[in-house]
């Protein structure tokens, strides 16, 4: 058995997962972000004691402790450099919940754990495996013959800070035309602002009242319904995911890509037109193709990867 935590910037979720990736018990609790290094890592000691004991478990039963988090990751050392999300600065965070627990602790990028879960459950022993996720901005992981990559320094595979536009939107990390910019569900909302300001009289306006906001499921609702303005954000959307899944092929030409976040939930109205874009764009044109896929955990991925991210180093 193992505990698998994944900090997020809204709750801090936690769950004891087999070796067969199955969660038996989890839980969450706020993350109340910004502040101070303990108080996170004490609700993660506290969190990951109560799912043990949920399960009927004692501390003893437990092989390893995986923690997904935000940021700059130091994985051998088991420290977060920054995470500007949650305000977390050079805290050796493993070192913390070890000794809250008494069990080995590993710490993984978030993004990273989220990959490898969907890798460990839906990659089918992959050589090569690229996660997606698109939510707040676009992130992701890499997994090669079955290891995540994280370059020299640990702060490799940002995929959605790769450029899709060289004169185009500015990005939260300070460059312009980055496809976070594009293809993030910050991005999508935006878009679809923009649309329902040029058509006043878009299906958009009453989905979004309806809902009290604007969000990633407003043009997608309209153009399911035939509103011509939603259906081109949702197109041209699926455009902007299309081209930074067409250079995550011409540069590893992967078995398989795995797209996350909640707008994965659109399944394939989504997807065929991401797939149409990403065939238009990619480099292959003769061989075998690369499998593109909706995730299936959801959020789970974050949990079960960061337990089995444990598991592979104990």
């Amino acid at each position: 058995m193992y505990v698998g935590i994944d900090l997020g910037g809204t709750n801090i979720a936690a769950g004891v997962v087999d070796e067969n990736g199955k969660i038996l018990t989890q839980a969450s609790v706020p993350t109340k972000a910004i502040r101070p290094n303990e108080e996170y890592a004490e609700d993660m000691v506290m969190i990951a004691k109560k799912v043990i004991a949920d399960a009927g478990l004692k501390i003893s039963d437990i092989k390893s402790i995986g923690v997904g988090a935000p940021g700059s990751i130091d994985s051998i050392n088991g420290k977060v450099y920054d995470s500007d999300n949650i305000g977390m600065d050079d805290f050796a965070l493993a070192e913390y919940i070890k000794n809250g627990t008494g069990l080995p602790v590993f710490l993984e990028n978030d993004a990273n754990a989220a990959a490898f879960g969907e890798y460990a459950i839906n990659g089918n022993g992959a050589e090569s495996f690229v996660f997606v996720t698109l939510g707040t901005g676009v992130g992701g992981g890499i997994v090669i013959d079955g290891k995540i990559f994280r370059g020299f320094n640990g702060t490799g595979a940002e995929i959605g800070h790769t450029c899709i536009e060289m004169d185009g939107e500015k990005c939260t990390c300070g460059r312009v035309g980055c496809w976070e910019a594009y293809a993030s569900v910050t991005a999508l909302i935006r878009q679809t602002r923009k649309a329902m300001e040029e058509n006043p009289m878009s299906l958009m306006h009453e989905l979004a009242d309806k809902e009290g906001k604007v969000s990633g499921r407003t043009s997608f609702d309209a153009a399911k319904q035939g509103d011509e303005a939603a259906m081109k954000v949702v197109e041209n959307y699926a455009r902007y995911v299309g081209v930074g899944v067409a250079n995550m092929i011409n540069i590893f030409q992967p078995n398989k890509i795995v797209i996350g976040g909640g707008i994965s939930k659109e399944g394939d109205y989504l997807l065929s037109r991401i797939k149409k874009y990403a065939d238009n764009y990619d480099y292959n044109r003769s061989q075998e193709k690369v499998k593109i896929e909706m995730a299936t955990l959801f959020n789970d991925a974050g949990i079960i990867g960061a337990a089995f991210a444990a598991k592979a180093r104990v």
